[in-house]
This record gives structure tokens, sequence and C-alpha cells, in this order.
């Protein structure tokens, strides 16, 4: 990923957190042509040295069958939004795309069944914690039928880049015009971008 210097995450919890927000991601690799899938992802934040990402597949899915040691690459996107250039104080300017991304570089391992069944439930206690304890809707012999059709991954950390472009390399009036109208735009997008620039202090006020 192109990154120049003013627009690197050097700060490793700011792109943990950024994956733990937005963990919705890309996992691309090259054994016989380039394959990808779109999965939910878990950090783990503390595993060696950088961490690893956990994630499954559908066993259906092919793109798993050969990964195991193999290097992968997992793309995770961030806010983004168009930026009109009518929103700088100064001129000339041409409209662009602000927006953050992180790319994680690592070596895949096959989980175990038991592994595979932890992650879905930890996944849950993410993203439902109340749906754990409803066996109603997912009893224990569920996740055991589920964890049997599909495949779970540990994928090593070696590389991580994060990058943001959110226009800091820009004039503090135009940072301030463009701040203004993401928050004050009807759409979702532009306003979890202005969110996430103030919540990083890029923001210059709160939406």
């Amino acid at each position: 990923m192109y990154i120049p210097p003013p627009m690197k995450m050097d700060n490793q919890q700011q792109v943990f957190d950024l994956i733990e927000q937005f963990s919705f991601g890309v996992i691309v690799s090259n054994i016989e042509g380039l394959e990808a899938s779109h999965l939910p992802f878990m950090l783990d934040r503390g595993h060696g040295n950088k961490g690893r990402l956990l994630c499954h597949f559908a066993k259906a899915n092919p793109q798993w069958k050969d990964l195991a040691e193999r290097e992968v690459l997992v793309v995770f996107s961030g806010p983004h939004s168009y930026i009109s250039p009518s929103w700088y104080a100064n001129y000339p300017a041409v409209p662009t795309w602000n927006y953050s991304a992180v790319h994680v570089k690592g070596m895949v391992k096959i989980s175990s069944k038991q592994d595979t069944a932890q992650l879905v439930k930890n996944m849950s206690a993410k993203y439902e914690p109340d749906l754990l304890d409803k066996h109603d809707i997912m009893s224990p012999e569920v996740i055991d039928k589920l964890s049997g059709a599909i495949v779970g991954l540990s994928i090593e950390i070696s590389e991580i880049q994060g990058k943001f472009k959110l226009g800091q390399h820009r004039k503090i009036d135009d940072q301030q015009g463009v701040f203004k109208a993401l928050s004050e735009s009807d759409h979702n997008d532009a306003q979890q971008l202005a969110r996430y620039m103030a919540a990083l202090g890029m923001g210059l006020g709160k939406v």
C-alpha cells in the first residue's frame, strides 16, 4: 500500500482499534491465481510479537484448502467519503476521497474444530452477547453442527500497514471546511468519517 509519510499510522493502538471497529475484511491469497473472500475477523492483540487474526471459512469455499503455512493479505477498510474541493477555503483544488485502511500480512494455520467452535462463541459474544444464553436459538448442538461446516484459520501477523488519508496535509481552514461538510452531510459514510476524524483528534469538533 502506498503511504506518504504524513499519512502513515505509526500508532499500533490506532491500527488495532481500526481492525476491531471495522472487522469485516477481505482475505487475499495467490496460490494458483488470485482469490479473495469477505469475512469477519477477530483480533488477538496479545498473541506473539504482533498479534494474530482469527476467522472462519465455509468448508465449501475452496480458497482455504491450500492456505496452510501460506502467506495471505487481509485488507480492512475504515470510514471513507468523497471530498469536494468546494469545501476548501483555498483554491485551486480538485475532488478527492478521504479514507483509512489497514493491510495485514501473515502466515496461516488451520484451527482445530474446538478452537473454531470457540471462535464462533467469541464472535457472538462480541456482536450479540445475549445470544449465547438463548439456547433455543443457538444451542450447543447447533454450534457443534456449525463447526463441522466451517474451517477456522489463525493468521500469525508478520507485517501491518496502516494509513489514514484525512486531509491532514492541508491548511487548517481547509480541514475545518471538510469536517463541517462531512458532519452536516445526509450520507452515513460522510458522517461516519467525521466521527472517526473527531475520535482521532483530527475533526476539530464533535459530530
